[in-house]
């Protein structure tokens, strides 16, 4: 597929170069747009075939330029950087691409000949006849060659799948989006992560206002006035003060409770005690559902943001999953490249969930954002449901461990 494949970028390349020839002449101005169309088509099938080899999404260029005329489009074309970068991939391509896929089809192949050809034809081809360093001249010899070939078969159906991994590494380092586009989209995310992290910000400590007023801030309030009342009836009615000191120590026990669970909407006691696993863990076994976790951590703990970020996403993401997904078992796993940190959570619940259609998945979206992380949500009709979550973060001091764990 590869070799074949190589045709088509050879053909490409020749269209847009001669169209680049032409230029000069007029001509090329006509031919140009519609010979970049034919090439972005065709890295863009590279692209999609290397995604899905390697497993890593690979960023494509701007779409190609358009102008109201052929002069205007091809000179927007010859300033768009993306251009250039398919046609040095092109050019680069026939020689990258044919060589990896040359060499494990040149192995079976000439393999083949030696253990399908070589035993039928070697008295035939007389004193002359070398299968690669054999002289085949006699049944020992033969016998030789034969697993000479098999050797070589061998070999080459076991180099193609790394041949074809390289070619898909090279071609996600050839053909990714130019460095000033990313550049360019790294500043336009960075513009709106930072205005969403704002956003989230204030929406956070507007929640911790309203709940401070109306919760243990009241609940104070009430217990100040409770106690200057007792305070007053302790001489005349001590019954009656009793009473009302019970309510106060009612009445703090509750405000207590409030002040706990604001705390733990903040940051978590247990995710800052024990670490993310642990905390994940709690996560699992204050849920009704059957809840496995899996955590490959490393021993060096996670920073605190990041941390209390992945918290509230798998947080979120149980709640959805018991809520609207109707699923029974959920399956978390948590592991650390020493970059990056990736959460996957899969339930079995019906599926068709959509991180555009509610505010559950689009706020842990937003959530991620601020680390400059990502939520991959596959969630076809029927289920299972997963949902990944990479956070760029390095790891700091040495708090938590790699451990498995059900709930």
């Amino acid at each position: 597929m590869l070799g074949l494949s190589g045709f088509l970028v050879v053909g490409a390349g020749v269209l847009v170069g001669g169209a680049l020839a032409l230029v000069p002449l007029g001509v090329g101005f006509w031919l140009l747009p519609p010979a970049a169309g034919l090439l972005r088509r065709v890295s863009d099938r590279y692209r999609a075939r290397a995604t899905r080899w390697t497993g890593r999404p690979l960023s494509p260029p701007d779409p190609l330029p358009h102008g109201t005329s052929a002069r205007r489009g091809s000179a927007a074309i010859l300033g768009d950087d993306g251009f250039w970068h398919d046609l040095r991939w092109a050019w680069l391509e026939p020689w990258t691409g044919g060589l990896l896929a040359a060499v494990p089809l040149a192995l079976v192949e000439y393999g083949a000949f030696g253990a399908l050809v070589q035993p039928f034809v070697w008295r035939r081809l007389g004193d002359g006849n070398w299968y690669a360093f054999v002289p085949v001249t006699s049944t020992p010899t033969m016998v030789t060659a034969l697993l000479l070939g098999l050797a070589l078969i061998a070999a080459g159906l076991r180099l193609a799948p790394v041949m074809t991994a390289l070619h898909a590494r090279l071609t996600h380092r050839l053909l990714s989006a130019p460095r000033s586009t990313e550049l360019t989209r790294r500043v336009a995310r960075l513009t709106d992560t930072r205005a969403a992290a704002q956003d989230v910000h204030a929406a956070e400590l507007t929640r911790i206002e309203r709940d401070l007023h109306d919760g243990a801030q009241a609940r104070l309030v009430a217990l100040g006035l409770t106690l200057d009342e007792a305070t007053r009836l302790l001489g005349t009615d001590p019954h009656r003060a009793r009473t009302l000191l019970l309510d106060v120590r009612a009445t703090s026990e509750r405000a207590l409770q409030d002040l706990r669970d604001l705390v733990h909407g903040i940051h978590p006691p247990v995710l800052a005690d024990r670490g993310l696993a642990d905390a994940v863990r709690s996560l699992a076994l204050d849920s009704h559902l059957d809840v496995a976790v899996d955590a490959r951590l490393p021993p060096a703990r996670l920073p605190a943001p990041v941390a209390s970020a992945a918290y509230f996403a798998v947080s979120e993401l149980l709640t959805n999953a018991a809520k609207h997904a109707d699923a029974t078992r959920v399956d978390i796993t948590l592991t650390h490249d020493g970059t990056r940190l990736r959460v996957s959570v899969t339930d079995d619940g019906h599926g068709g969930a959509d991180t555009s259609a509610g505010t559950g998945l689009l706020g842990v979206r937003r959530r991620l954002d601020t680390f400059d992380g990502t939520l991959a949500l596959h969630s076809p009709p029927g289920g299972p449901t997963t949902a990944t979550l990479e956070i760029p973060c390095a790891s700091s001091s040495p708090k938590t461990s790699s451990s498995s764990a059900t709930a």
